[in-house]
């Protein structure tokens, strides 16, 4: 896959998905990834991981001989892995389908992983809720660079102990309706 190709061919697999949540706001080894991950076959793993750093998605940071093995530590690369308006709207509606159900497949499995962790501590950090906004397309820019804003601190491990969470936001326009 070419880097100059569209972003959305190359994130929007359900593996590659998975990946690039994995490495947000981290670094991690390949072996790292492969524990993370450890329902995806090493095979298809690096078929996958090599994909993305093709494409620019993901990138190499590190590499170091580990028993007569190169072990890379992959990062997020100079594309950021997210689709945009343009290629949102260039999208069938069968794209778009399946883009999102492999969102929710993959956020519904980090759900089940969490309840399956038996950490009842872990519920402190949960949460999740539904409401509606108002909002134009400038209003919404706003929030979304206010967002941005407000999380960049949050982003990245500092290396304090800190908790990754996986914060997942979902923008659903609501199709015109008489008013109740």
């Amino acid at each position: 896959m070419a880097k100059d190709g569209p972003i959305a061919d190359v994130v929007l697999h359900p593996v590659r998905l998975r990946i690039v949540q994995q490495l947000g706001g981290r670094t991690l080894t390949t072996a790292q990834l492969r524990a993370a991950l450890p329902d995806v076959t090493q095979a298809t793993l690096y078929r996958h991981v090599a994909a993305l750093i093709e494409a620019e998605v993901i990138a190499v940071v590190e590499e170091r001989r580990v028993r007569g093995a190169v072990e890379r530590t992959l990062a997020l690369g100079e594309r950021m892995a997210h689709v945009d308006q343009v290629e949102l709207r260039r999208m069938s509606d069968a794209q778009l389908r399946a883009a999102f159900l492999a969102f929710l497949g993959d956020l519904a499995g980090d759900f089940d992983r969490f309840l399956d962790s038996g950490d009842a501590e872990l519920r402190d950090y949960l949460g999740f809720g539904r409401g509606p906004l108002y909002v134009t397309t400038e209003d919404l820019a706003t929030i979304q660079a206010g967002l941005a804003e407000l999380l960049a601190p949050y982003l990245s491990d500092p290396g304090d102990g800190r908790r990754r969470l996986s914060l997942a936001t979902i923008l659903l326009p609501e199709a015109d309706t008489p008013d109740s």
